[in-house]
């Protein structure tokens, strides 16, 4: 089986635990600088997808891809962590407030920058927006095969690559000819935890955008001299050669009309013993609520 090139589609999230009164901006976009971050847990997914792959094929070249602001080169370092092979950070305030028609086209102008590829894996969906529609624009755009809910890979020949997919009701084995773009459901096997060894090589990686802080230390940049790897790729607007009316704000058809902020307070919550009273009191106001029955 020859070596595959896997680009590896993965995204920095709101951690959802963690939303306030702030999460969101009056325009309807998300406020990121006010809310922590993480590794989107079904693009970790599919990055453990990617790696299985390159477990069994030698030679196998994974390639993680993210779009966002520049604290999302975190991502990129994760990847290194886990055992990815390179990293592309696509960032620029242009691409800011993309829905998932201008994200998707941002994406596959980034991927097509990396082609010749075989294989494109993503998560189900991000748990900031769960539209779920990121990974099948990219197919549709890039005029390739799609196969969605993917579970496990059962195998693969040079032309073709056999998987399962996770259904609503039982499980589903599909082929797919190369190049393919697949999204990987929840179900699959959680991603492998970061290689002490792979932390130790790659912790001083950045982008150039990093390095340019005026909090870089001098010796950091002395070692990006001495060891190019650690120098994560940055492409803006025009390095992917985007069309202006097809980025940010300006490429995104969908608008939201208003937003509201439910968080819910300590007034908000009961107390309840395990006494027959209050479980009966408890079923009848859920009742009424509408919340079951």
């Amino acid at each position: 089986m020859r070596p595959l090139r896997i680009i590896v589609l993965a995204k920095q999230v709101p951690d959802t635990r963690n939303v306030g009164t702030d999460a969101m901006k009056p325009d309807g976009t998300v406020n990121r600088g006010k809310l922590p971050t993480i590794f989107n847990p079904d693009d970790l997914h599919a990055l453990e997808l990617a790696l299985n792959i390159k477990d069994r094929i030698p030679g196998t070249e994974v390639i993680v891809l993210t779009m966002g602001p520049q604290r999302a080169a975190d991502i990129i370092r994760e990847g290194y962590y886990r055992g990815a092979d390179k990293g592309i950070m696509i960032s620029d305030r242009r691409f800011g407030g993309a829905d998932t028609l201008a994200t998707s086209y941002t994406l596959v102008k980034g991927i097509k920058k990396l082609a010749p590829f075989d294989l494109i894996l993503g998560g189900r969906q991000a748990i900031d927006g769960d539209t779920a529609q990121v990974g099948p624009q990219c197919a549709e755009k890039l005029n390739i095969p799609q196969v969605t809910y993917v579970e496990e890979v059962i195998s693969f020949t040079d032309n073709q690559i056999i998987a399962k997919r996770r259904l609503e009701k039982g499980v589903e084995t599909v082929s797919s000819a190369f190049p393919c773009l697949m999204t990987v459901h929840e179900s699959s096997p959680v991603c492998r935890s970061r290689i002490a060894k792979r932390v130790m090589k790659y912790k001083y990686a950045r982008t150039k955008t990093e390095l340019k802080s005026r909090s870089t230390d001098e010796n950091l940049l002395l070692l990006h001299d001495k060891r190019p790897y650690l120098t994560i790729p940055e492409w803006g607007v025009e390095d992917i050669d985007a069309e202006m009316s097809k980025i940010g704000l300006a490429g995104s058809p969908t608008k939201v009309k208003s937003v509201e902020s439910i968080v819910l307070t300590s007034d908000e919550s009961k107390v309840l013993s395990d006494s027959d009273t209050d479980i009966e009191m408890m079923i009848k106001e859920l009742i009424e609520n509408h919340t079951i029955g």
